[in-house]
């Protein structure tokens, strides 16, 4: 991680808004709490803890900002805060949506990653959103485990969530009294907030604009008449301070700007806002470009970066876009740097589901019934694109396909846990793997891009 003296951390008002389980209604609160405060005039920092790509995507729509991801586990416990610095910067407030239960995080790694990790890892207050559906005096028991479990984990209030009655919460609220946790927020049950899931999660904001503006809509309605915005914004400004420097990408002085053509509209969405921000500051001219409409690279392409995201829900409409198929193959195959990441590792193969693809890769690629999901610790077996052999990087993985081979003879990575395998693909310039990194943690790996750029 880089980061610049001159750049200290600003005092921004946080606070993290957490649940006791999956499915409690954390991305309705802090996707509503984003929504209505940037309605009252707020410049409000979204942030989501953990890798997942969906849910800041509706944290953008919501706040008009880029969504950032606060990874302990991928970028390291000590690039939190200065990741969360330099996407704060000149806000008014952020509002940091947590990953599972607040205490959940990285398998057998105690606390690493966990929504508890990073609030404490912010000196963030936490608001804990309890589904309080089917149990009254019991939600006391359970706020008041959750907010003792831990010293250093400041529970500043509790959101009750599909609450059914007046009646009822009556009973929640007179339960809640005794562990002097403050009811900040009472959401009814209200269907039209709810948005539609599919095998990985959400469906992403790129591929339902107009329906996801009308459920954003719809959460910020609901924050707002069921929750306390005076008081959560004098929770979120009794914060304390943090020390350090705000993390910036490292300038690499250059000439000549390398376009580095990056995949995005709805089947690529998977990205994160640092990844453009390094290559960038690497010497690159990012150019987005749409590989469902658009029938060539970008002019001057010299490198392709795919990300991650759902080619398989795509895979007619990629498969028929001939001609860009076949400008991704010639690239790579004329050398030039392509680094793909999941879905990007999809695209490259010979067919999905049956359908050609770019043929890049001599593998092919389904869906598949089980679900691949976690971290790793990985480390490249050669040299790449991207790394040198032997660079470690943490991962995660997150997918309901396979490519088969799942491996080249060149692989990308070699994994220790929880199996030690072999996986990915690298050939000529081109790096391949199921693993989503994230590069801040390594930014010589989009330095090392630009510079293959240059000279393939």
């Amino acid at each position: 991680m880089t980061s610049s003296p001159s750049a200290l951390l600003p005092s921004v008002p946080r606070l993290v808004i957490a649940a006791p389980s999956s499915r409690s209604g954390k991305t309705t609160v802090a996707t509503g709490l984003m929504a209505a405060l940037t309605e009252r005039g707020l410049a409000v920092s979204p942030h989501k803890v953990g890798p997942d790509y969906i849910d800041p995507g509706y944290h953008a729509l919501a706040s008009g900002r880029v969504g950032r991801n606060l990874d302990a586990y991928l970028c390291g416990p000590q690039a939190v805060a200065p990741l969360f610095a330099h996407g704060a910067r000149g806000c008014d407030i952020a509002v940091v949506e947590g990953v599972m239960g607040l205490y959940d995080g990285a398998s057998g790694q105690g606390e690493l990653a966990s929504t508890a990790h990073v609030a404490k890892l912010l000196r963030a207050p936490v608001v804990l959103v309890v589904d309080a559906s089917s149990q009254s005096r019991s939600v006391a028991a359970l706020v008041h485990g959750f907010a003792s479990w831990d010293p250093g984990v400041r529970m500043g209030g509790v959101i009750l969530n599909k609450v059914a009655s007046d009646r009822h919460e009556e009973l929640l609220r007179e339960a809640l009294e005794s562990t002097g946790v403050p009811v900040l927020g009472v959401l009814r049950r209200a269907p039209q907030v709810d948005t539609p899931s599919r095998h990985l999660g959400l469906v992403p904001v790129a591929e339902r604009r107009a329906a996801a503006v009308e459920a954003v809509a719809a959460m910020a309605a609901q924050v707002r008449a069921g929750c306390d915005l005076e008081a959560l914004v004098a929770l979120a400004r009794s914060a304390g301070a943090l020390s350090g420097t705000a993390w910036e990408p490292p300038v690499v002085a250059t000439g000549k700007r390398e376009v580095v053509a990056v995949a995005g509209g709805p089947a690529f969405t998977f990205s994160y806002a640092e990844h453009t921000e390094l290559l960038a500051a690497a010497g690159a001219e990012v150019v987005v470009f749409d590989p469902l409409n658009d029938e060539r690279l970008p002019d001057g392409t010299s490198g392709l970066v795919i990300g991650g995201g759902f080619p398989e829900m795509y895979a007619a409409e990629l498969s028929a876009n001939e001609p860009l198929r076949k400008a991704v193959a010639e690239l790579a195959f004329g050398g030039a740097p392509v680094a793909a990441e999941c879905a990007g590792l999809l695209y490259l193969c010979r067919e999905l589901d049956g359908r050609p693809m770019c043929g890049v890769l001599d593998a092919t690629a389904r869906m598949d019934q089980r679900l691949t999901l976690g971290y790793r610790d990985a480390v490249a077996v050669g040299d790449s694109a991207l790394a040198p052999a032997g660079t470690r990087m943490r991962a995660h993985e997150f997918h309901r396909t396979v490519v088969e081979p799942a491996a080249g003879p060149a692989p990308a990575w070699g994994i220790r846990s929880p199996q030690p395998r072999v996986e990915g693909f690298v050939r000529r310039g081109v790096h391949a793997s199921y693993l989503h990194t994230h590069w801040a943690a390594e930014p010589g790996v989009a330095r090392r891009f630009v510079e293959r750029c240059r000279t393939p």
